[in-house]
């Protein structure tokens, strides 16, 4: 999720992106009662999200929507949101019609959020945020100790990482062979990434590490799950989202990870983020990049874990959101990751590695620690949390931006020897 303007319910994100040392900025596709007050534009038109309360009769509910107009297109199991057909450009009037019947638990729009051992990997001496040693000006040891936590655990093959976002490039020669298992609950004809965002994110969570190309993953035994909830230009519905998350902690997520959001909330959101974590799985999401405290949706969600950038000098990104709500800083500033071999929306033609910055991109590093952490040191999601936010580092800079001002370290969540390593990766 990159920085800029956001507003209602979704946002635009402008993502810096150097390829071949050119400075590119591409703009990118990054719980309260019953959202009602959306722009026009930024909601699914003719739907809107309805849940009725638990033992609402059936003769009711088919009431409540003859009253209003409405049509039931689908349901998403597991939380009981119908998403309910109306007549286009009446989305908030019909929500609000609908939150008035005392069965209804509440109403919204359908709204849309959008994209925010040393390893012989060629590249990795490019990624500061996972070994820094200076490289480029930085600050040495301002990273996630990622080379001392790997001493101690890679993760494993039975992890894993759900990213929720605009797919990931079935074929990239360092993702391909990670990717466990694709879901599209967006209207495109494909579960591969037309935007890039997505395979940007994941090559940070888990890239293939050790195989002598490109760069290296956080969790570098971790196996991914392909969900892809936002379009071919970067933008996803509430229901898409909710649905995705739902799939994902079905399907054996233990991690999913959202570099994506809004300034306003969704309750359907919140209902599937709290089913997701009933199930066991830990959430991760971007905090956003417009500099604000003002709170960003899904990661100021209670069981969600609200993530700011810090850059490769040990400060708050300049572009990163913070505040109270926040409840840990990642890398986020100029980070190499993977890049669709094929065209794209945000670099045009393939290009396999590209720098990007944005909380979107400290996301995915938090999310791949949560992996190291299931599997070497905990057996429950809440364990797991705590021990990621807990096992930080404190730079003085980052003090009263977030409570405990910490930014992850990864070899003090694993229990590693955590001493620095010096020298070039």
């Amino acid at each position: 999720m990159g920085r800029h303007a956001m507003n209602a319910l979704s946002w635009r994100v402008s993502f810096p992106v150097i390829i071949a040392g050119a400075l590119v900025l591409v703009l990118l596709l990054g719980r309260q009662n019953a959202p009602t007050t959306a722009a026009q534009g930024d909601v699914v038109p003719g739907e809107v999200l309805v849940k009725f309360r638990p033992g609402t009769p059936g003769q009711a509910i088919a009431e409540a929507h003859r009253q209003n107009g409405g049509r039931v297109k689908e349901e998403i199991p597991g939380i009981g949101v119908q998403v309910v057909q109306v007549p286009p450009g009446q989305e908030r009037a019909r929500a609000a019609a609908y939150a008035r019947n005392p069965n209804v638990l509440y109403a919204e729009p359908n709204g849309l959020w959008e994209a925010v051992g040393i390893p012989n990997d060629p590249r990795f001496g490019d990624q500061w945020g996972l070994h820094n040693t200076g490289q480029s000006g930085g600050t040495a040891d301002a990273d996630i100790d990622a080379p001392e936590a790997w001493d101690t655990a890679t993760g494993s093959d039975t992890i894993l990482i759900a990213i929720l976002d605009t797919g990931i490039d079935q074929s990239h020669e360092d993702l391909a062979s990670k990717i466990y298992r694709n879901a599209n609950f967006t209207r495109s004809r494909t579960v591969d990434d037309k935007y890039g965002h997505g395979t940007h994110v994941a090559g940070i969570a888990a890239a293939v590490t050790n195989n002598g190309l490109g760069v290296a993953g956080t969790c570098p035994a971790c196996r991914l799950l392909n969900v892809k909830v936002l379009d071919d230009n970067g933008s996803g519905s509430w229901s898409a989202i909710a649905r995705g998350i739902k799939w994902a902690a079905d399907n054996g997520a233990r991690v999913i990870n959202m570099s994506l959001g809004g300034y306003s909330a969704s309750s359907t959101v919140q209902d599937a983020v709290d089913y997701a974590w009933g199930k066991g799985a830990v959430l991760v999401a971007a905090a956003g990049n417009d500099n604000t405290t003002s709170k960003l949706y899904p990661a100021a969600y209670d069981n969600v874990i609200a993530v700011a950038a810090t850059d490769r000098n040990d400060r708050k990104a300049s572009f990163s959101n913070y505040g109270d709500w926040v409840d840990i800083g990642a890398p986020g500033a100029t980070i190499l990751s993977t890049a669709p071999d094929h065209r794209n929306r945000i670099w045009g033609s393939g290009v396999k590695y590209a720098y990007g910055s944005g909380t979107s991109m400290a996301t995915p590093f938090v999310a791949g620690v949560a992996g190291l952490v299931w599997a070497s040191a905990c057996s429950t999601n809440a364990c797991v949390r705590s021990t990621v936010e807990g096992a930080v580092d404190t730079p003085s800079a980052l003090g009263g931006l977030w409570p405990g001002g910490g930014r992850l370290n990864a070899c003090k969540a694993v229990g590693g020897s955590c001493s620095y390593h010096p020298g070039s990766p």
